[in-house]
């Protein structure tokens, strides 16, 4: 049961990410909920193949969230040769913002909540 429900939160929460990128290019949305999202849809991806025993598991989101945005400061995705690669731009990301790591941390916590409340 645990697992449908993360393939099912997994799935809209894609969706959702999918949508903001096709269709809305505004100051908030995109750049901020897109960032708070992303975090989730990576918590729920990984509860799908283990969906009980990981009780830091919103932290370790946080810091992989968090290395791929210090690659994004090392212009990880030039030194790889992929910055003309749009896929590559989306799913890396091309620029640092201390405000994407606070938007990630905003959607880890969320994770870690709903944790918690599930538990009790």
């Amino acid at each position: 049961m645990k697992r449908q429900f993360y393939i099912f939160c997994t799935s809209v929460l894609f969706l959702i990410e999918l949508l903001i990128a096709l269709f809305v290019h505004d100051q908030i949305v995109r750049p901020y909920i897109g960032d708070v999202l992303v975090t989730m849809l990576v918590y729920c991806f990984i509860r799908m193949f283990l969906p009980v025993g990981i009780k830091l598991l919103p932290l370790y989101v946080f810091i992989f969230a968090c290395t791929v945005e210090f690659l994004q400061y090392l212009n990880f995705i030039e030194v790889i040769g992929l910055s003309d690669n749009r896929i590559a731009q989306t799913v890396i990301g091309a620029s640092f913002s201390w405000i994407d790591i606070i938007c990630y941390g905003i959607g880890c916590l969320i994770c870690w909540k709903i944790q918690q409340i599930k538990q009790n």
